[in-house]
């Protein structure tokens, strides 16, 4: 009772020792309530416990809220400020030292709610071009984030699956309401399998130190544009599980988000720009368990509401709409799909990258450049210029057979994958078509062309690409392109 006096106090503008716009707004979730004030913002812990999240005390209620300001000061220091008591006397609640502490809560720089990610997207306003930003910051952070021997042992299948299995424990009271039997079964059955299928494959993302400190939550309201930035913010703080992760999980948020509202466009831009930053295409594997399992904690936290004595029955019916398409989000996300590769031929400036990206985008499609290939095996950075060792015939040969590699493993499993290269080679071509033709595969080569002055012009003008590419080297691109075999040109179109 004495939080729920604090809510009511904390909407009213005399409690502050700042000017405050009125009237006070407050978000309220599942498990805290944000006070809107104009230039602060003031989180509130809920009193809960869920299992997966315990605020029931006062000192955890502190504790998980210094665990998030020190957190989100990594990523977002202009946002997070300090961690303040609230003290109560005589039924009254003071800021400053007055009686017994009785709540905790978190002080923030307060930025204009439209400037959400979430709200842009509502306002018609989400661009690709933010998606590139994004792509690219999301990759820097996961870059910089920590891992150890600990962090990396929550990345086995047995730790990924205690995780998810509470989903599904915690969500049973809700079939029949926002969930049906045969999805919830189905869904499960799904992640199960997976699991133990690809034991190997979660396995290798240890050894390669991809379960890191990551945000644990990064969906579309945890982004934010804020000093003509995007920012992150709002780490999950609560439960280790759900913050030591693959740094999949954490891109499987954001697209699975994009991918609820109809945006599927834009979360393929993100997805293509965030793989060819990191070079991480043998992530894409395991995609499809964190976009389910995104999917069903969305599902399940908004369920969670149904149950909070501090929501409207208007807001429960909405809640109910919302957690019933998440559910079959999830679903979905279980369901076999086809694989496809198109393979882009072409000299430089032909403009296979530009046709290579609208395909992408229309067949949600995954990208892979030579030149990003390239520069990540020689591991130098996207926009340095390479020299000339990284393209020996060696380095070539090693760019080639690992598209090659990618389209198999990708293709297998149901992605469609488009090779963006020059392909100016049968030894290149051949066996991408085999592998296509003996494992049923479907095929297309698109190839690129243009006048040789054409093409000059293109690459003189070129700049802020990835691509070393230069006007002098066409005319022996020229000489040693080979002409597509007669095989070849049954699955040949022009770009």
């Amino acid at each position: 009772m004495s939080q729920e006096k604090l809510i009511q106090r904390m909407q009213q503008a005399n409690f502050y020792h700042h000017p405050v716009k009125e009237p006070i707004k407050i978000i309220q979730t599942h498990c805290s309530i944000v006070f809107l004030t104009g230039n602060y913002a003031y989180k509130m812990k809920k009193i809960v416990d869920f299992g997966f999240l315990d605020y029931s005390t006062l000192a955890k209620r502190q504790h998980f809220l210094s665990v998030e300001l020190e957190m989100n000061k990594q990523i977002a220091p202009d946002l997070y400020l300090e961690v303040l008591p609230i003290y109560e006397e005589n039924n009254n609640f003071y800021w400053q030292e007055q009686g017994q502490i009785k709540e905790y809560v978190l002080k923030m720089n307060q930025f204009p709610q439209e400037n959400l990610l979430l709200n842009i997207y509502q306002q018609g306003n989400l661009t690709s071009q933010h998606m590139k930003e994004l792509g690219k910051l999301v990759a820097k952070f996961h870059q910089n984030t920590v891992t150890n021997e600990y962090i990396t042992s929550f990345g086995t299948p047995e730790k990924i699956g205690e995780s998810i299995s509470q989903n599904y424990e915690q969500t049973q009271k809700y079939i029949g309401i926002a969930q049906n039997q045969e999805q919830y079964e189905q869904t499960k059955t799904f992640t199960d399998i997976f699991l133990h299928n690809y034991r190997d494959v979660l396995e290798k993302r240890q050894t390669d130190h991809k379960i890191k400190e990551c945000h644990g939550d990064l969906h579309l309201k945890n982004i934010c544009i804020w000093q003509d930035k995007i920012q992150l913010f709002d780490r999950i703080e609560f439960n280790e599980p759900f913050r030591f992760v693959d740094v999949m999980y954490d891109v499987a948020f954001t697209v699975m988000d994009l991918d609820s509202k109809g945006e599927k466009t834009l979360a393929n831009v993100f997805l293509n720009t965030y793989l060819e930053e990191t070079g991480d295409w043998e992530g894409v594997l395991v995609l499809p368990l964190y976009l389910s399992r995104q999917a069903y904690v969305r599902a399940k936290v908004t369920s969670l509401l149904l149950d909070d004595r501090a929501i409207s029955e208007e807001e429960k019916v909405k809640a109910k709409e919302t957690a019933a398409a998440y559910y079959h989000l999830a679903w979905q996300y279980t369901q076999p799909s086809q694989g496809k590769i198109i393979m882009m031929s072409g000299l430089s400036g032909s403009g296979k990258t530009t046709i290579a990206t609208k395909k992408a985008r229309e067949l949600n499609a995954i990208h892979i450049r030579t030149d990003a290939v390239r520069k990540h095996l020689a591991n130098i950075p996207l926009q340095e210029k390479g020299e000339k060792e990284i393209y020996s015939q060696a380095m070539t040969a090693k760019t080639y057979q690992k598209l090659l590699d990618l389209a198999k493993i990708l293709t297998i499993q149901g992605f469609k994958v488009i090779l963006d290269g020059k392909f100016d080679r049968i030894c290149w071509r051949h066996p991408v078509l085999e592998f296509a033709l003996n494992h049923n595969i479907e095929f297309e080569i698109i190839y690129c062309h243009a006048p040789l002055d054409v093409l000059q012009n293109r690459l003189r003008q070129r700049n802020s690409d990835i691509s070393d590419a230069t006007p002098e080297l066409l005319k022996q691109q020229q000489k040693q392109q080979e002409a597509f075999t007669e095989k070849e040109k049954l699955f040949l179109k022009q770009g």
